[in-house]
């Protein structure tokens, strides 16, 4: 019902997937009514809000930029932001890339429960959706529906033995982003590694941070986390790229074979289309409800 912000600061070390460059990032709360702002602390502090006006490229990752600023793979950490609910916060980052860390959202949603996620003074407002909103690209679908709560379904359809048709369908409250979405790793497809590097991509990638996929297996010597954990994983980017909405939204957001390009096209113009949406406050909603 009221915003919310982290308890105490949190830090994490590693290397991003695509630059291989170590970087450190902060995370520290923010006064309500703040947002979530990154800061390039290797820049004097260059502060770039995480919304949707900022993002400058959509290609394997999610890259924001401000007056040439630059701030690159941004989805995980703001994946974890919005699953448990943290609305203000101050991210520190003293290079180009976020870190991989382990290639899911967990090692960052550890971290905030660590750190403690606190009720600050100010009233939530909430995007309601009141009518249906979808778009469609090249057999790529993204859509959301009213609904009382925010849930989300995820259908994906990779042509590999160990992915095929897969689906996830939850409802985000209490720990069912930590518990289902979180933990998911990223992956990707060893015939494109090399193809991937030449273009400058994933010079940071290994297996300690990606689930790389052979022909018929997968390279890493480890076990899925989950027998669906490619679908979940992708609800987890989509999650961080639907955070740069900005807000908390109640409604029910469906997802078919999407990327990074639809989920950032999708908020933008899913802002700009006023007529399917509402914002209130939460006392607004219980006064609705009750009449």
């Amino acid at each position: 019902m009221r915003e919310q912000t982290i308890a105490s600061s949190i830090e994490f070390k590693g290397i991003g997937l695509h630059t291989g460059e170590l970087a450190t990032v902060r995370i520290l709360p923010a006064p309500a009514g703040k947002g979530i702002i990154f800061r390039r602390v290797d820049l004097d502090n260059f502060e770039l809000r995480a919304d949707v006006a900022s993002v400058a490229r959509v290609a394997y990752a999610t890259t924001l930029m401000s007056r040439g600023v630059w701030i690159s793979t941004v989805e995980h950490l703001l994946s974890a932001l919005y699953g448990v609910g943290v609305d203000n916060a101050y991210i520190e980052l003293d290079n180009f890339e976020v870190p991989i860390l382990d290639g899911s959202a967990l090692p960052f949603t550890e971290g905030l429960a660590r750190a403690g996620v606190v009720q600050q003074s100010r009233r939530r407002k909430y995007i309601r959706i009141t009518k249906e909103f979808v778009l469609s690209d090249g057999g790529k679908t993204l859509g959301i529906y009213p609904s009382d709560s925010f849930s989300v379904k995820c259908d994906i359809d990779f042509p590999h033995p160990l992915i095929g048709k897969q689906s996830l369908d939850v409802e985000l409250s209490g720990t069912s982003y930590a518990d289902f979405i979180a933990p998911a790793r990223t992956f990707g497809f060893y015939h494109e590694v090399e193809k991937l590097q030449a273009n400058g991509l994933i010079r940071g990638g290994s297996l300690e941070n990606a689930i790389v996929l052979t022909q018929t297996g997968i390279l890493n010597d480890t076990s899925l986390r989950f027998q669906d954990e490619f679908v979940r994983h992708k609800t987890l980017d989509l999650l961080g790229d639907f955070a740069l909405i900005g807000q908390p939204v109640l409604g029910r957001l469906v997802a078919n074979r999407a990327g990074h390009a639809l989920h950032t096209r999708f908020v933008a113009e899913l802002l700009e289309s006023k007529s399917h949406w509402i914002r209130h406050t939460a006392s607004e909603m219980s006064v609705s409800a009750a009449r």
